[in-house]
């Protein structure tokens, strides 16, 4: 999603997900100089900003320009102490100037206490070339009894998990679980009984949907390599014999240029019944994309033929080229911007192509015919985000296209090959996401982030029975108006050369839904956070799972 987004998921939906890289900062030390930096806190310092503040603003705090400001010799930052303790305490939204450039975006408040935001800010304040005096917590404290957060325990209270929405006609709503880590996919059986929820990180748990109690499953310590650099993990299933599938992206900074090391795990074992033991199945690299926009490989399931279905989401935002030296200047390659698919039963599975032109497909599914429905995340310009009945050999338009637009969002953007023939997106006929029938859009409102998406057959009763559900992240850009947090409905059909729905809105808010997952007449929803606005710019703590399921 909007990496994403945005995050992954602009991210992979979701695009908000917290990090964890502390190893990447081995080559940083304190400074020798105007100041001195107590090694120890230096260090929890650099953990904290791995866990909290590196995906935004890099490894060499350099940012991504007119997205992300930078921190390394940032003249906004270096300014005012003061001001740089309170933008940690109650987070930042608007407009700023940072050594000359524009940003307007807003910075959700990180869940530190005063002691951990003295130790964050002393290690921004004093690497890449950064040289202040250390901070202690009784100055972080002062500051931020200023703040719309005067205490570490009010923003831990106004971070609580959010009412439940009303439950709409035909259906029941219920809280399943309050989860350890923010999740990125589910998967399961299809039994409705056990869940396994993946963790950004790699970590996966299991949570049983009876009572909701969840425990780790498997950790990403104990089976992936660290020294293939940050994890990025987005993609989970299961398939017939019980085997769960991982899907790893890992940012390999040892090399030049950074390679995205590509791992799909694969369970060899069980343990009391689990799937267990997971072990390298799939390796591919590409060269790691441009700033905030590698949006990785990430939702895998298994097809009705049997095979793994895989996308691979762009590694830049609209094939720009990168300036830093330490990246590929290229744009897309043959492995990024498509659907994959692999044959299970091989050994040493290869990648074939089943589409292409594909920003960041972040879910799909199949409805009762066997045709692929995905979500798609746009670029930072305002197109529309896109829903696509994805055609094997067809091209979805990216980089050219992006939904229906015919003008080129960017100096940058390509001309499309001579002959490509490109399949445009769902038409929203509204009444909700930014669509109707007198003005339709290709397809939701821009940076609404669509994430997961399921079809709903046989299992479910009409009026339900033949649709489809789609999740909406969220925006994680600035707005004038707040748009996803939701859960759509949406009925397709086909009208002349052209898909179009009528799409309503099923829930709201959530929040930040990233991942939707099928059981015996019931869909579960995981919420990656629990605020249900980005205007809030609440802290992103760990979610939970909520079932929705239909009624007789």
């Amino acid at each position: 999603m909007h990496s994403p987004a945005d995050y992954g998921f602009h991210m992979n939906p979701a695009t908000a997900l917290r990090w964890v890289a502390m190893w990447m900062f081995v080559l940083a030390r304190p400074v020798v100089g105007a100041s001195a930096v107590d090694e120890a806190q230096f260090a929890r310092g650099r953990a904290l900003y791995a866990q909290h503040c590196f995906y935004c603003h890099q490894t060499d705090g350099q940012g991504s320009p007119g997205t992300f400001p930078p921190l390394a010799k940032s003249d906004f930052l270096l300014a005012d102490r003061a001001r740089a303790i309170r933008i940690v305490c109650e987070g930042l939204g608007g407009k700023i100037v940072v050594n000359g450039i524009s940003y307007e975006g807003r910075m959700p408040v990180p869940v530190l206490d005063d002691a951990a935001a003295a130790d964050v800010l002393t290690f921004v304040f004093n690497s890449w070339g950064n040289v202040a005096p250390a901070l202690n917590a009784q100055e972080v404290k002062v500051v931020r009894a200023k703040t719309r957060f005067p205490t570490y325990d009010a923003l831990l209270k106004a971070a609580d998990y959010a009412p439940l929405p009303p439950a709409p006609r035909g259906w029941a709503l219920r809280e399943v679980s309050r989860l350890e880590a923010s999740p990125t996919r589910m998967a399961s059986d299809g039994k409705g009984r056990v869940l396994y929820t993946l963790a950004q990180n790699g970590d996966v748990f299991r949570v049983d949907v009876a009572s909701g109690r969840s425990r780790p499953l498997f950790r990403a310590k104990n089976y992936l390599d660290a020294r293939l650099g940050e994890p990025m993990a987005l993609g989970l299933v299961m398939d017939p014999k019980r085997r769960l599938y991982v899907v790893v992206n890992q940012q390999n900074e040892s090399v030049r240029p950074v390679q995205c090391e590509v791992t799909i795990f694969r369970t060899t074992d069980e343990l009391d019944g689990d799937p267990f033991a997971p072990q390298a199945w799939f390796k591919t690299r590409y060269p790691f994309g441009h700033g905030p926009f590698n949006h990785g490989v990430n939702h895998i399931d298994v097809g009705p033929d049997g095979k793994l279905y895989v996308s691979s989401g762009a590694r830049t935002d609209g094939n720009e080229k990168s300036g830093d030296p330490r990246f590929s200047s290229e744009g897309e390659t043959p492995l990024t911007a498509c659907l994959w698919r692999l044959d299970p039963n091989a050994a040493s599975p290869k990648v074939e192509i089943y589409a292409r032109g594909l920003r960041n497909t972040y879910d799909f599914c199949w409805d009762d015919r066997g045709r692929i429905i995905g979500t798609e995340n746009g670029p930072n310009a305002d197109a529309p985000e896109e829903l696509n009945v994805i055609e094997q050999g067809g091209h979805h338009g990216f980089p050219y296209q992006f939904a229906d637009w015919q003008a080129k969002p960017y100096p940058h953007t390509p001309d499309a090959p001579r002959g490509l023939k490109i399949t445009l997106p769902v038409r929203n006929l509204g009444p909700a996401a930014g669509g109707s029938a007198s003005r339709a859009m290709s397809t939701f409102d821009p940076h609404s982030s669509p994430s997961g998406v399921v079809w709903l057959g046989e299992g479910f009763p009409e009026p339900m029975r033949g649709t489809i559900l789609v999740a909406r992240y969220g925006n994680l850009a600035s707005l004038k108006k707040d748009v996803g947090f939701d859960l759509l409905q949406a009925k397709l059909e086909r009208k002349g050369d052209r898909w179009q729905a009528s799409i309503q809105t099923l829930l709201a808010p959530l929040a930040r839904p990233v991942d939707l997952h099928l059981g015996p007449g019931k869909v579960f929803i995981a919420e990656h956070a629990r605020a249900t606005d980005n205007a809030s710019g609440l802290p992103m703590l760990p979610g939970r799972i909520l079932e929705l399921s239909a009624q007789p």
